[in-house]
């Protein structure tokens, strides 16, 4: 076996066993501390915050305010807050990419 399967298999068991640590323990373990739920409450807006900023301010890698793509995240960002629908989000939001492609 290889020095880079074997990195491999242990990379997936060591993986494998984080995961497996949890579900055991996890019958243990009490009501998560309402402090701690908070924060973790957090972590999908900020990580998906981390990923489409940087496409909507820096599309092609420099940093550009005036560019449509940033518009059409901006609109689709007022659509989410106002109507809490991801849904609609994503239709309004998909739309006004295309149609500030086509412009």
């Amino acid at each position: 076996m290889s020095s880079v399967w074997l990195t491999i298999v242990l990379a997936g068991a060591g993986t494998l066993a984080m995961r497996a640590s949890f579900l055991v323990t996890a019958h243990r373990r009490g009501e998560v501390p309402p402090a701690l739920r908070r924060v973790l409450r957090q972590i999908p807006p900020a990580a998906l915050a981390a990923l489409t900023l940087p496409a909507l301010v820096r599309p092609e890698g420099s940093f550009d305010l005036l560019q449509p793509r940033l518009a059409a995240g901006l609109l689709a960002a007022a659509v989410a807050w106002r109507t809490r629908s991801a849904g609609l989000t994503l239709v309004v939001g998909m739309v006004a990419v295309v149609l500030a492609g086509a412009l």
